[in-house]
């Protein structure tokens, strides 16, 4: 399962987290700092999300990172 950064704007405001249990593929903009955490990305949307003053990360840093789970949203 893939997702593009489009359909990640869409949902996503500023400061929440994002998990996409497959890929992030780079299709679309992001027009807001969110943490993404995902089970693999492609090159081209990693450097959009970092350019973009977000982070990209693994599922289980974001586990670390996020224990409670807050502001965390689920896209598939």
């Amino acid at each position: 399962m893939s997702v593009n950064l489009s359909k990640i704007d869409r949902y996503a405001t500023d400061g929440d987290a994002i998990v996409v249990p497959g890929k992030v593929l780079a299709s679309g903009e992001l027009s807001s700092g969110v943490n993404i955490a995902a089970v693999a990305f492609s090159e081209a949307a990693r450097k959009k999300i970092l350019s973009g003053k977000g982070k990209a990360m693994s599922i289980l840093d974001l586990v670390k990172e996020n224990p409670t789970g807050t502001k965390v949203r689920i896209i598939i």
